[in-house]
């Protein structure tokens, strides 16, 4: 069963020439950016609540300025994405990881606010690390609240089994010891009512806890920047939190960040007729799309259309780097641009060069201005350099 996706408005890219940019190429437009960050700042303006950028899902730093000045900072998964975050984009570094490496737990110290352990054994054992040196750094706890509410295990942190935080009810004051905060993350593309869910489920043991703490942090999944979110309910629970329990509450979106903000341009190679049309793109879902077949899920397609059917693929050897089925006027030609819509998240950030295949280029473009710039063109040396 492919994965449900709410997102797809073209938005002004229905206007944009494809012909403008190299093949293949995300493009970001900064325009929509700032309409999602505006969007994040007045919650956190009006909630009173933390806003942090996921790097995870969205670490474009030619756009960290702009990011930077909406919201509080960064939330990283490790040591570099906790660099990048220091070095490019200012503010709170807040950085978990379900496992550290003992050898860069100081230099993870030395730039991190917020750093999130994943058991309290973790916490224990880098503790006199953190407080060697020397900086005051928030130290928080992952609990998991034990509440599957996704629609697919394999993206639901609160699925049975889970590796990713301590169950909330093997979480006492005797494990706080040193800790400022708890973090929870389990949403996954949702809306508000999960959260109000789990927040019924865990809200008594939390308020237990409270007073030994500061903050909870409610990680990230959230679709604040969906049109049908319920942003005024989001607002009126994080106050209701804070007013209840005395906690400081902290969202680290990151799809909510980008969404509907980039496209990824591409172009049809060749075409085989095999039980109909197939499109061989330069674009490839396990080399730059790898949600499409993990997930899985079918991207929009931008001026979608017709009564054609043309099943479009990658130029990789896996038999499976297929895209999906898509209607055009008729069968594309050689050459033909298209483009999927909603790519600027996620996809981005998990591209390979698996088989050789070269990666997107990356541009910015303003739909406000119609500025463009072309910020980075991959070579044979990013795929050489990547192995010895």
């Amino acid at each position: 069963m492919a994965m449900q996706t709410f997102a797809g408005d073209p938005g002004a890219f229905a206007r944009f020439d494809l012909a403008r940019v190299p093949s293949p190429c995300f493009v970001v437009d900064e325009a929509r950016l700032e309409q999602n960050l505006r969007v994040l700042a007045d919650i956190q303006a009006r909630s009173g609540a933390t806003v942090l950028c996921a790097l995870k899902a969205f670490s474009m730093w030619e756009l960290a300025p702009l990011v930077s000045r909406y919201l509080s900072g960064v939330c990283a998964s490790g040591l570099w994405e906790a660099r990048l975050g220091r070095e490019e984009y200012g503010g709170i570094v807040e950085t978990y990881s379900a496992g550290y490496k003992p050898d860069e737990m100081t230099e993870i110290a030395g730039l991190s606010d917020h750093i999130i352990f994943n058991t309290q054994a973790a916490k224990d054992r880098f503790l006199p690390v953190l407080q060697a040196s020397g900086r005051d750094i928030h130290v928080g706890l992952r609990f998991n609240p034990g509440l599957p509410l996704g629609d697919d295990a394999k993206y639901d942190p609160a699925a049975p089994g889970s590796r990713l935080g301590t169950p909330l009810e093997k979480i006492d004051a005797a494990a706080l010891a040193g800790v400022d905060g708890l973090h929870m993350h389990t949403l996954c593309e949702q809306d508000l009512s999960p959260l109000l869910a789990i927040w019924e489920h865990i809200a008594p043991r939390i308020r237990t806890l409270a007073p030994h703490l500061k903050w909870i942090n409610f990680g990230g999944g959230h679709h604040i920047t969906r049109a049908d979110y319920d942003r005024e309910g989001l607002i009126a629970f994080l106050r209701r939190v804070t007013e209840e329990t005395g906690l400081h509450c902290y969202l680290e979106p990151g799809e909510a960040v980008a969404l509907d903000c980039g496209i990824l341009v591409g172009a049809v190679l060749d075409v085989v007729e095999n039980d109909g049309a197939n499109a061989i793109l330069d674009i490839s879902a396990t080399c730059h799309m790898p949600d499409v077949i993990e997930a899985p899920y079918r991207p929009a397609l931008l001026g979608e259309g017709g009564d054609t059917p043309v099943r479009l693929g990658g130029p990789s050897c896996l038999a499976g780097d297929v895209i999906g089925r898509y209607d055009f006027g008729a069968v594309p030609a050689i050459g033909t641009r298209v483009a999927f819509l909603d790519q600027a998240h996620y996809s981005m950030v998990k591209t390979t060069t698996f088989n050789g295949v070269r990666l997107p280029a990356l541009a910015v473009w303003n739909s406000d201005t119609d500025a463009l710039r072309v910020i980075r063109k991959f070579d044979y040396n990013d795929f050489k350099g990547r192995l010895s």
